[in-house]
């Protein structure tokens, strides 16, 4: 009975062997996949009790498990959506064939570095066809609130590079120095101009045409009061503003603004230094300074020049460019200056790893030994940033599995050697009848 348990012992110990070095090879064959995660075999003693003393041979087992949990090092690319989670976490992708079904929600897979690029439709694809998968934003950039514990909301993220975007203006802010000359007693009444460009609602470049009016006395001081007059040309010249501006001759205070009295359009605001014009397409927020403040509208010297003058908004442009930054936000960037985010990459969290299904293409998916997933904003939670420009090297040191295969390879050949010495015994006792 003990020479039949020993055999057993040694063919499992054969087998086991043969399964590390299964692994083994797997590791080594893959040491310069991107993304790769070592297999890790382990072994286990099984132990059969004997009967009055009599001890017989258990053998061993293996079990070998993916160590999704481990992070390699990391390699830098010029590709800005060449991504790889730094720290605990992984990326949602689908296969480019699920999302031609239509199906993506269907078939979540897990990873953990990819190099992204677009297809001919647009979606950020994988040279082994793993489609990247996020949650879309708002026109205006925002994001909306997804649920976090399905896979609802998650959709294959697709870049339109013939998507056009513009900035409608909503804020100016103009400054000037008028000439104090020009109010003085036998002035000509020459009127000074600007014109500041704005986008309307449509991106269309429009103008605001500014007249500063001098008020010229007949005689005695200079008045050091100008009318400034504001027209929309998208309304043909209508007048949209009309104002006084007066300003300080003291020492202290001198050239600066004094007060401004409304006419028509919108109220001047002492405390916020600016007044509200309504142009064709909407409001425009139009900022010429606090009373006092020398960054304002001043009046000085002799001659008029425009000082600043800075407007949001933009023309239509098209994406392009695209980037992942370590919040998982997708940001495109438009030629006409304008950055948006279109989709938000969530981190996808499980409570064992390890427990992940393996998958071809370095891809896992969610089962039992897993547990149930988490989606987490990137950063946030237990899990750890997105790394752009950046792709995850093989967790594999090639060092260590060779040391791993010359042990595998000793064991092997001893445990052959107990199956070839329990040979020559049962060989033996089979040749006492002789």
């Amino acid at each position: 009975m003990t020479i039949y348990s020993s055999l057993t012992a040694g063919v499992a110990g054969l087998l086991t062997n043969a399964h590390r070095l299964g692994s083994i090879s797997d590791n080594i064959a893959n040491s310069s996949t991107q993304g790769y995660k070592r297999a890790d075999t382990d072994f286990h003693s099984l132990v059969n009790k004997g009967l009055g003393g009599e001890y017989s041979a258990g053998g061993v087992r293996a079990t070998t498990q993916r160590l999704v949990g481990e992070n390699g090092a990391y390699t830098t690319t010029k590709n800005a959506t060449d991504i790889a989670v730094r720290g605990r976490g992984l990326l949602p992708v689908t296969t480019r064939s699920t999302v031609t079904q239509g199906d993506h929600t269907d078939n979540l897979l897990l990873t953990t570095t990819g190099s992204f690029r677009t297809d001919s439709e647009g979606y950020l694809t994988s040279t082994s066809g793993l489609v990247l998968m996020g949650w879309k934003a708002k026109a205006d950039g925002t994001m909306p609130v997804y649920p976090r514990d399905t896979t609802q909301g998650l959709e294959p993220i697709k870049i339109n590079r013939n998507q056009f975007l513009h900035g409608p203006t909503t804020k100016i802010t103009f400054s000037a120095n008028l000439p104090a000359t020009g109010t003085e007693v036998g002035a000509d009444g020459s009127v000074e101009k600007s014109s500041l460009e704005y986008f309307d609602n449509l991106g269309k470049s429009q103008a605001l045409n500014i007249e500063f009016t001098p008020k010229v006395p007949a005689s005695g001081d200079a008045s050091n009061a100008w009318t400034m007059t504001i027209k929309d040309s998208a309304q043909n010249n209508a007048v949209v503003g009309e104002y006084v501006l007066t300003f300080d001759d003291s020492r202290a205070k001198g050239g600066v603004l004094k007060s401004v009295t409304t006419k028509s359009g919108g109220a001047y605001s002492e405390t916020t230094g600016k007044m509200t014009l309504t142009v064709a397409g909407g409001p425009i927020d139009f900022t010429i300074g606090k009373l006092g403040e020398k960054g304002a509208i001043t009046q000085l010297s002799d001659a008029y020049s425009l000082i600043k003058s800075e407007t949001d908004g933009s023309q239509v442009g098209s994406i392009s460019s695209v980037e992942i930054d370590e919040k998982g936000f997708v940001i495109a960037t438009f030629d006409n200056g304008i950055t948006r985010t279109v989709y938000q990459v969530p981190m996808v969290d499980v409570p064992n790893p390890n427990g992940l299904y393996g998958l071809d293409s370095q891809t896992f998916k969610p089962s039992l030994d897993s547990g149930p997933f988490f989606l987490w904003d990137a950063g946030k939670g237990p899990t750890g940033e997105i790394k752009g420009y950046a792709l995850e090297e093989s967790t594999v040191d090639v060092a260590s599995e060779m040391i791993d295969m010359i042990q595998t390879q000793r064991a092997y050949s001893s445990n052959a050697k107990v199956i070839q010495t329990l040979d020559e015994m049962m060989q033996e006792t089979t040749n006492i009848k002789r």
